[in-house]
């Protein structure tokens, strides 16, 4: 016995389509910038990840834009490990390093971004001359120098270059 199609038939099969293709295609990333005004005419943008490492640590990334009412903008990426997990050298550059080898170097602010010793487990370094030369649907990777001589490598995908970018 052969079913003739019907409307609803082809209602059905349309929709089993388009539910099918959802499912398999994965959702567009959801920006998490934040603004903040930290003090009249001083706007902080922020971007915060969490990211896991090969040895199954998390990590949380901060990337954020300091504008101040002398329109002096820094942007700045501030890591940090949970404690314990690691002591980070504040006296290290953060390498990225992109998918095709391209290899940056972000300098250490750590020390210059605060009046008090940093803890150990948070370093932070500046991002703006870094932006600009990457390319955002090119994944990247960071290296964090710890105190005791290891590395740290955290993948970073193209979704977060862009958040970062657009701050």
């Amino acid at each position: 016995m052969i079913k003739s199609i019907t409307p609803k038939t082809i209602l059905q099969s349309i929709l089993i389509i388009i539910l099918s293709i959802w499912i398999i295609m994965p959702l567009p990333a959801i920006a998490t910038v934040t603004q903040i005004e930290e003090a009249p005419g001083q706007m902080v943008y922020q971007s915060r990840q969490k990211f896991q490492d090969l040895t199954g640590n998390y990590w949380s990334a901060i990337a954020f834009k300091r504008t101040t009412p002398e329109n002096i903008t820094t942007i700045s990426l501030r890591i940090i490990a949970f404690p314990d997990i690691a002591n980070l050298d504040h006296n290290q550059p953060l390498t990225l390093t992109t998918s095709l080898g391209k290899t940056l170097k972000a300098e250490n602010i750590t020390n210059n971004i605060s009046q008090k010793t940093p803890p150990a487990n948070v370093s932070e370094y500046n991002l703006k001359p870094i932006l600009p030369q990457l390319r955002a649907e090119i994944p990247l990777q960071l290296t964090i120098s710890t105190t005791n001589g290891d590395t740290i490598n955290l993948s970073i995908p193209p979704a977060v270059i862009r958040e970062w970018q657009s701050l």
